[in-house]
């Protein structure tokens, strides 16, 4: 039986390393002292695992490199984010690359789940992994990859329960991999046929993904103009078989907002300017500042001064029901609102008021202290905020009450019977 070391237990690594620790000793790397700390008290701040699950699982929770001599099939789960210019950052995964180096042995295999470019894991990971080692790859030790597939909130589909792409070195390591995998995995896995066109797959699901929600952004742009409510349109045309049902909306996260650039630079080392997937990125990209700049014309419509207003935003994260603040699209509507000398108050009951202060610069505030405002953005489609009654709502606003309603989450007919003023995407 394989000895499983997981690296990085965040929103992928914590939830693969509970699975393999239902069964046996798992060692749980992070770099992270206070997530250490929270996880050996049973208490996921990520709320992807439940305590019972946490406390039930035979986990070694540790930072000390030397821990994961002890495995023999280590995956490494770590962020691979894109910086300021929309470029890959690879530095998580070559640190954790680094620091597993120093820890393998012979016959070792190691697996990474880190959303890379194809090519990305043998050509820059593997070098690290020989220098800090002194071994060789595919003599010594072996590589693999396996896409993590985790959608944060979702209790759905869940680690066990999505098929898992796996895929190997060798013929021989593949089996291996496929094996571990699917002891765990109740859905399956699926051999990919080498270990870039694993990398290649994971980056084109949300590359799709991506570019879909792009065309509803844009139709949503064209229908605004025309005056068609966007909503109204997708109702009527989703009544035919075969229409998707994507809906416009602002883009973040770790994965969608994220994957596509990781497919295009690789695609512009090799001489080749994609068109049709950075044109979905741009638009994406675009929609906070979008829907900032359509708050403020119907708030001049509605009779609002504009410099001096004040806008309550509720919602911060990059999705609804999830904790996960990583490339939010809504602040992108933050800072395009500051930019018009707005006073904002942002509330969202999922986010953590630290991570919002230290990342983004916002000070969240709590819900029952919001103050009547000029606009009020329901950015982000919460539990909390879809069950608000009209008069929950009307409270959070001067006269002539606004709303700017981004998911389209309340009856558009409801609010204006109201006497609410509403725009959606």
């Amino acid at each position: 039986m394989r000895r499983i070391a997981v690296i990085g237990l965040g929103y992928v690594g914590l939830p693969v390393a509970v699975a393999f620790g239902k069964h046996s000793r798992v060692i749980g790397f992070d770099i992270n002292e206070q997530r250490l700390k929270e996880l050996r008290n049973s208490h996921d701040r990520t709320g992807e695992v439940a305590t019972a699950e946490l406390s039930a699982a035979q986990i070694l929770y540790t930072s000390d490199i030397n821990d994961l001599r002890q495995a023999d099939f280590l995956i490494i789960a770590v962020p691979t984010p894109v910086d300021e210019a929309n470029k890959p950052d690879l530095g998580p995964v070559l640190r954790a690359s680094a620091s597993v180096g120093k820890a393998l042995k012979r016959g070792d295999i190691v697996v990474y789940e880190s959303t890379v470019y194809p090519g990305a894991t043998e050509e820059d990971c593997a070098p690290l992994l020989e220098q800090q080692s002194g071994l060789k790859c595919g003599r010594d030790f072996f590589l693999g990859y396996s896409p993590e597939r985790i959608n944060p909130g979702d209790k759905q589909h869940t680690f066990t329960k999505i098929k898992k792409v796996v895929s190997g070195q060798t013929p021989e390591v593949l089996e291996i991999v496929a094996e571990v995998y699917g002891s765990v995995i109740e859905a399956g896995v699926h051999k990919a046929s080498s270990i870039k066109v694993a990398e290649a797959a994971k980056v084109i699901e949300n590359t799709q993904r991506d570019l879909n929600i792009a065309l509803m952004n844009e139709l949503a742009l064209i229908f605004d103009r025309m005056g068609i409510d966007t909503q109204a349109v997708l109702e009527a045309a989703g009544t035919k078989w075969n229409f998707m049902p994507f809906k416009p909306g602002l883009v973040g996260g770790h994965c969608i907002g994220v994957d596509p650039y990781y497919l295009t630079h690789k695609a512009e080392k090799i001489g080749y300017i994609p068109q049709v997937i950075l044109s979905g990125r741009r638009i994406n990209d675009s929609m906070g500042r979008y829907i900032a700049q359509r708050t403020v014309k119907e708030m001049v419509r509605s009779g609002h001064a504009v410099l001096g207003a004040t806008i309550t935003v509720l919602g911060l994260t990059f999705k609804e029901d999830c904790p996960d603040l990583r490339n939010s699209g809504v602040v992108n509507i933050l800072q395009e609102l500051q930019e018009f000398g707005v006073r904002l108050q942002v509330s969202d009951p999922l986010a953590d008021m630290d991570e919002a202060r230290e990342e983004y610069g916002v000070e969240l505030m709590a819900f029952k202290r919001l103050q009547p405002a000029d606009a009020l953005i329901i950015a982000v489609a919460h539990a909390d905020f879809r069950k608000l009654s009209i008069d929950e709502i009307r409270g959070l606003m001067k006269d002539p009450p606004l709303v700017i309603d981004v998911k389209g989450i309340f009856m558009r007919d409801r609010l204006e019977a109201a006497g609410i003023r509403v725009w959606r995407l």
